[in-house]
């Protein structure tokens, strides 16, 4: 590059002001505050005297010569960065694959009534740690603790922000230094590669195990409980199952060996099922109700999974046990906020009038949805589709199996109905690609060659929406 060239192309950078006064700039302003404009277009000032200088270097000519199109090209960059940031982060998306608890789709879609109780409580302020009656400094526990026993027949209960920290908050009150009686057969991972091996000794706790793989017996926990022994724990096989020759004691056995040695029972339920899935025609899972009957001390099930509810840990039991869980020190450290709180109330509330949770609860919903349903769903949305691409693009409605997901009801098959699309170029994976950056993001999957939209787990606001993602992308 010529030395006058060199100059003409310094010269042809306009200043930060001159960027700032630009239309489209002022409206990136409106929208996101001048310090982050200005600080964005500094970094793209310098990329560009940057790539002046590889010019430079390697002998080329800068293509933007005169102080407009130089301006032009910056406005650009920074509106694409700016997008770019604004597309990042959390978002709400179509889930179009069928499986109800998606773990990487955010898990159970929360009821409206837990939406319009987050909404109202989070636009002001609220009583979250504020007793109306006393006026003076209240619990956030006990929001929530009335409505889980009523729900669960449990004394009392606490909620944290997950499972996991339920477990180990329990153990670590409870057991600390001292030893927990586990099933081999129950040394379950979950989600994340979190083991409850690994949790029992980060709770301070002495792991003993007893039994086999597929098999043990009421004898094995009675032979291995001693002077040491705090909690006898039963941990739920939410996400696999055993089948074949295999035999494991029941909570009934379990809790009179507790009262026998005078020791804590405790139940991990995992799924958090608190509705008998067998009205819906699925197989039994264990009810968090059940545990309480049955005899357990201390029983800790997730929120977000078959409950239908926020991800958070509720621990339900003996009274005397809660509250010492709740005067540990870490349980600070994985408490909810004001929004958990409010949602899992809100849904939990939805479980005292069983006959009308299946139609309140998406989560039950979903699963509840019989074949007959899901055909309807599948001539709706084949119709959108249709319409939407003028006819040009070959679909049909075709059965396909759909999955509860989230760890929970392993084995279980629901009957689904999707559309198929048969794409033309590009290709079926590059259409997924593509949806995946719609204006709301449509994730669905490909068998055999063809897009499936599953409809079980979209809900009628949905279908547009997938039709109108296709019809940008193919038309």
């Amino acid at each position: 590059m010529k030395e006058y060239e060199k100059q003409e192309a310094l010269r042809a950078i306009p200043p930060v002001n001159e960027i700032l006064d630009h239309t489209e700039v002022k409206a990136l302003i409106e929208r996101s505050g001048r310090a982050l404009i200005t600080e964005s277009i500094k970094l793209i000032l310098d990329g560009y005297r940057k790539r002046m200088v590889a010019s430079e270097q390697s002998g080329t000519i800068i293509e933007h010569k005169t102080r407009k199109e130089v301006t032009e090209y910056l406005v650009g960059k920074l509106t694409a960065m700016m997008e770019e940031q604004q597309e990042a982060g959390l978002k709400k998306v179509i889930n179009a694959t069928g499986v109800v608890l998606h773990t990487n789709l955010g898990r159970a879609p929360l009821p409206e009534k837990a939406l319009q109780l987050i909404h109202e409580v989070s636009e002001g302020y609220c009583n979250l740690e504020y007793d109306l009656e006393t006026g003076s400094r209240g619990s956030r526990h006990s929001h929530i603790e009335e409505v889980v026993t009523r729900v669960t027949g449990a004394e009392s209960a606490i909620i944290v922000n997950n499972n996991a920290s339920a477990v180990f908050l329990c153990l670590n009150t409870l057991a600390d230094n001292r030893e927990v009686i586990v099933s081999r057969g129950q040394q379950v991972e979950i989600g994340g590669s979190f083991r409850i091996p690994d949790i029992i000794a980060g709770s301070g706790a002495k792991m003993v195990e007893v039994g086999t793989t597929n098999k043990t017996r009421l004898a094995d926990y009675a032979k291995a409980a001693g002077e040491d022994t705090s909690v006898l724990l039963k941990v739920h096989t939410s996400n696999f199952k055993l089948t074949g020759f295999v035999e494991e004691v029941s909570l009934k056995e379990l809790a009179a060996l507790g009262r026998e040695k005078g020791l804590t029972v405790m139940e991990d339920l995992g799924s958090g099922c608190l509705y008998d899935l067998s009205r819906l025609g699925l197989q039994y899972e264990p009810m968090v109700q059940d545990s309480i009957k049955y005899g357990a001390d201390i029983v800790t099930f997730s929120g977000d999974k078959l409950l239908g509810g926020p991800q958070a840990g509720i621990i339900a039991g003996r009274k005397d046990l809660i509250d010492k869980i709740k005067m540990n020190p870490l349980s600070r450290m994985v408490r909810c906020d004001k929004t958990t709180i409010a949602a899992m109330t809100a849904v939990l509330s939805l479980y005292t009038d069983p006959d009308r949770a299946v139609e309140n609860i998406p989560v039950l919903r979903m699963m509840a949805l019989k074949e007959d349903e899901l055909a309807a769903g599948a001539v709706v949305l084949k119709n959108l589709i249709d319409a939407a691409l003028e006819g040009r693009v070959e679909t049909e409605i075709v059965d396909d199996t759909d999955e509860v997901g989230g760890g929970s009801l392993p084995g279980v098959e629901l009957k689904g109905k999707a559309v198929a699309l048969h794409p033309p170029e590009p290709g079926a994976n590059e259409i997924q690609a593509l949806l995946r950056k719609a204006k709301t993001p449509v994730i669905c999957k490909i068998n055999r060659d063809r897009i499936l939209f599953n409809v079980r787990t979209l809900v009628r606001e949905d279908y547009a929406d997938v039709a109108e993602a296709l019809a940008g992308i193919l038309r």
